[in-house]
């Protein structure tokens, strides 16, 4: 990993700005669930992961409570990222379809996978604060991907403040509206993607299948030029 993301990184793993969501951490790695309790829980922010020269990022809300912030990497150990890689995996983006762990030797093709937050919020519901206090590492990981020409935001609460971040640094006063499959040409030329979130729910509820899924990414890789 590039140094920068590197020292990011390491920022954002000892961020402790929010004593709401570093209590629930500690709540979430003390109590464990039942098939983890024997496991270690990473117990800290999550930072993101993937290749400084990508052109493609992937933006989800938060780490899950028994995902990210037991495994220590976003989209890792739980059934929201098992959908996820099954999909990049099928599009050639990612090299496995299962994304266990820090050492499962997963890589990534031109692609950078982070959350808005980096910390998991009790009841997957942040406070406007905290996604205020960690929208300056979300900035500096977007800013530090030069090569970056797609974002793809999971669920609406990322493509908000993926708008936000964009509507602030150019000063755009146009409205934006999110809708699964739309493409969103910012004025740097980056385009930004919209999905719906892979959760359990959503899956179940048929809002989203593997095939729409599928598509989204062969899109963003189209759109992406890799």
């Amino acid at each position: 990993m590039d140094i920068r993301l590197n020292n990011l990184n390491k920022t954002i793993i000892k961020c402790k700005k929010c004593p709401r969501l570093v209590r629930f951490v500690k709540t979430v790695s003390a109590k464990k669930r039942k098939q983890n309790i024997n496991e270690i829980y990473w117990g800290k922010p999550v930072p993101g992961f993937g290749d400084i020269n990508s052109k493609l990022a992937i933006i989800g809300l938060a780490p899950a409570a028994h995902g990210g912030t037991r495994t220590g990497r976003a989209f890792t150990g739980d059934k929201s990222g098992d959908f996820l890689f099954k999909c990049l995996y099928e599009v050639g983006i990612s090299n496995s379809p299962l994304s266990k762990s820090l050492n499962d030797n997963l890589k990534l093709k031109s692609t950078y996978i982070t959350n808005i937050l980096k910390c998991v919020p009790p009841e997957d519901k942040p406070l406007s604060n905290e996604i205020l206090n960690c929208s300056n590492f979300f900035d500096q990981e977007i800013l530090s991907l030069k090569k970056l020409r797609v974002i793809v935001t999971l669920g609406k609460v990322a493509f908000d403040n993926c708008i936000k971040l964009y509507k602030q640094k150019f000063d755009i006063k146009k409205k934006f509206f999110f809708k699964h499959g739309k493409s969103q040409l910012m004025p740097d030329g980056l385009i930004i993607l919209s999905s719906y979130h892979p959760s359990p729910r959503n899956v179940n509820t048929k809002l989203i299948s593997n095939k729409m899924m599928v598509n989204l990414f062969e899109k963003a890789k189209k759109l992406a030029k890799f």
